[in-house]
């Protein structure tokens, strides 16, 4: 690489979302990012550069609940280099080469002594590994473990040119707003150095989501408020809750994003309540959509959504992704990289999340207005608009029935279309319906 934290080229408008997403990726790819510094600022602006999205920065030491926002840390070069000069490890070769947090070294050790402060994958010997050390004071490289049983000399100079001093952490943060104040949170982890999928598909994806969403805000569809929050991993989540404690009242619920461009099918990771809105509207949006999905239990490690999710905060935040963080064999490694994505897995996530995002904003409850009883549809109406209809099967006449049956103020559009197995679109137009011919009118916001 070039340099290790140099901003991406001019965005392309005229470009296709599947083409946006994969230039992002690869513009991104190559810079030594981490949870904190110049890296992070140069992901976070090109980001910047695409959505109207501020960049907020908060000082070493502020404290954020039990913890406090870190030192910064400054990597300007690093490598490993034989005694006569010639560079065998090198971050500008690879931003993984470097165990993050490094602190400042040049000397020259032994073999021995090196192998102490050396990261490599015997199982996967020609892939370089991701490695991190936030809170530790040390040093070390990650090289592929075929590299390393190379490297028989008795001694090598390391030299790691750093800086962990009193900084700041950055985050982006985009409100796009609707009719109502109240929100959804959509959160990407923007961390981590040269990985494609676990980083920077959640980032491309994100990105397309929120220039989606603020077209339908500009022509005034968007009914409730949606924010982007693209922020180092654990560290942002934290200092951006700690910063907005008072506001968590407006959040319904959201989407941790990760892992959204490889070729396996999707996975959610429920809230820890389970059973909220936001769990319900992904499964119908993919049953909906004729999509597979695999529901997976809440657990308290993973990304983000368990920072949303803790206690005191117990904001209902689920995780989207293709393949688990884990779970596949490129995963924290060199192998994650943009050859490792395709433009119709990122789009198939994009899609998923545009019709998650559209039943959050369309869910509803209603009260009937017009007394007891199954009312009279015919002289309204809306038996001719729907006759000839087979029952079942999806039709607007069975979903009409299971709006007016269940317009009692407890049940949302969301909660019909789990309830009935119709699909959402379907009962929002018979809700629609209904709502014209006076028979419903909307309750509290959903």
């Amino acid at each position: 690489m070039d340099s290790l934290h140099q901003d991406g080229p001019a965005l392309t408008p005229a470009a296709t979302e599947p083409s946006r997403m994969m230039d992002v990726v690869r513009d991104l790819y190559p810079i030594c990012r981490s949870i904190t510094g110049e890296g992070l600022r140069a992901t976070l602006r090109y980001i910047a550069d695409r959505v109207p999205m501020e960049i907020v920065e908060v000082p070493s030491g502020t404290p954020i609940f039990d913890w406090t926002v870190p030192d910064e840390w400054t990597l300007r070069e690093a490598y490993i280099a034989d005694m006569a000069g010639n560079r065998l490890v090198d971050v500008r070769r690879h931003s993984l080469h470097i165990l993050q947090y490094s602190v400042p070294v040049d000397r020259v050790v032994p073999r021995a002594e090196l192998a102490k402060h050396v990261h490599t994958l015997p199982d996967q010997p020609d892939l370089i590994p991701y490695r991190t050390a936030y809170f530790a004071r040390t040093w070390g490289f990650c090289l592929s473990h075929r590299q390393w049983e190379s490297m028989r000399d008795a001694e090598y100079r390391v030299v790691v040119d750093s800086d962990i001093a009193p900084g700041a952490v950055s985050y982006g943060e985009l409100l796009v707003r609707g009719r109502s104040e109240a929100e959804y949170l959509i959160s990407a982890h923007s961390c981590h150095p040269s990985l494609a999928n676990d980083n920077l598909s959640s980032a491309a994806v994100g990105i397309e989501l929120a220039r989606h969403l603020l077209d339908l805000a500009e022509a005034g569809l968007l009914n409730r408020s949606y924010r982007f929050l693209f922020a180092p991993g654990m560290i942002g989540a934290l200092t951006w809750l700690a910063r907005n404690e008072s506001h968590l009242g407006r959040v319904r619920g959201g989407l941790t994003l990760s892992c959204l461009g490889d070729a396996g099918p999707h996975h959610f990771k429920r809230t820890k309540a389970g059973g909220s809105t936001v769990d319900k509207a992904v499964a119908i949006a993919f049953r909906d959509a004729g999509a597979p999905v695999t529901m997976l239990p809440f657990t308290p490690f993973g990304y983000d959504e368990r920072q949303y999710n803790s206690p005191g905060i117990n904001l209902p935040v689920g995780c989207l992704m293709r393949s688990p963080n884990g779970t596949f064999a490129e995963y924290h490694t060199s192998a994650d990289n943009p050859d490792f994505l395709s433009e119709a897995a990122l789009q198939g996530s994009l899609d998923r999340l545009k019709e998650i995002v559209a039943i959050l904003d369309a869910d509803a409850r209603y009260v009937r207005t017009d007394g007891r009883g199954e009312p009279q549809l015919g002289r309204r109406g809306l038996y001719r608009q729907i006759s000839g209809q087979a029952a079942g099967g999806g039709s607007l006449q069975d979903s009409m029935m299971w709006v007016l049956n269940l317009a009692d103020g407890d049940h949302s559009l969301i909660d019909m279309a789990e309830r009935s197995g119709k699909p959402f679109a379907e009962l929002l137009r018979a809700a629609t319906l209904a709502r014209e011919a006076d028979l419903i009118r909307a309750a509290a916001d959903a």
